[in-house]
């Protein structure tokens, strides 16, 4: 190899539009190693060409594209899957600001919403569950449609199944998330669920018409509602989905709000 076409890291860190830290660090994961390195001193240095690379890994990086999956396109083992999931996250993650956006501009236009709240009593209702965690409250829309597709084979056997979602009312940190799907008398657990009991009681309850990006604001109503009358919450906010999202438009979905209050004597 002939040492005068070699770029000192310095200067491949500046071709690369990358740090000489993050060159380190990606040549320890063997993502990108250096073309030589100086047995004596360590000094590493590249090939002009693997410029390509470099900047490929810098701009999946950029879409917040996991190393593994980086490694798979740098390695030819399919990229245009790897860039298609990309893709297809970066449409989901639109979708929601957009949401979140008409959210904003409904409440700075009406104001705090409203929201018609009433209480009733839920019996105990035997379920098959399937439970993951949100790393924060912008993950929770993906691991709920995970879970969702888990539980996609029970709902073939019975189209009267509906589902629900249960989260924490705070949404701190690492977030648990539980979708679950009733069990009629019988019917065994789906392979990959897990059975439980979703415990019944008092709950209050609301409903929310339109996207499920907007849920916010109806939740919003509910807790406002119990906090003026004093309600002590017991557990997780349930969603209860009443409509097929595949066949309606987001306007029309509608889903239940219901929140477990402390009875008192």
């Amino acid at each position: 190899m002939n040492d005068e076409r070699l770029l000192s890291i310095g200067q491949f860190a500046r071709l690369a539009r990358l740090s000489v830290k993050q060159l380190r660090h990606y040549a320890d994961l063997g993502l990108l190693p250096p073309a030589r390195v100086d047995p004596g001193t360590g000094y590493r240095s590249y090939r002009a060409d693997q410029a390509r690379d470099a900047l490929s890994i810098g701009l999946l990086r950029s879409l917040d594209v996991p190393l593994a999956a980086i490694g798979e396109v740098l390695r030819g083992q399919e990229p245009a899957r790897v860039l298609a999931e990309v893709r297809d996250r970066l449409d989901d993650e639109l979708a929601r600001r957009r949401q979140t956006l008409a959210a904003l501009e409904q409440v700075l236009a009406q104001g705090l919403p409203s929201a018609e709240v009433t209480l009733r009593h839920e019996e105990p209702q035997r379920v098959a569950v399937l439970r993951d965690t949100a790393h924060s409250p912008q993950d929770i829309g993906r691991v709920t449609g995970g879970c969702v597709a888990g539980l996609l084979p029970l709902l073939e056997h019975d189209r009267a199944v509906r589902l629900t979602g249960l989260f924490p009312v705070e949404l701190d940190g690492h977030i648990p998330v539980t979708i679950a799907a009733a069990l009629p008398d019988g019917r065994p657990v789906p392979a990959g669920a897990t059975g439980d009991l979703l415990p019944g009681g008092l709950f209050a309850c609301a409903t929310h018409t339109g996207p499920y990006g907007h849920i916010a604001l109806t939740a919003h109503a509910l807790l406002a509602w119990c906090a003026e009358r004093g309600h002590r919450l017991t557990g997780p906010f349930r969603e209860i989905y009443l409509n097929d999202p595949a066949t309606t438009p987001p306007d029309r979905l509608l889903t239940e709000l219901l929140i477990p209050l402390e009875e008192t004597p």
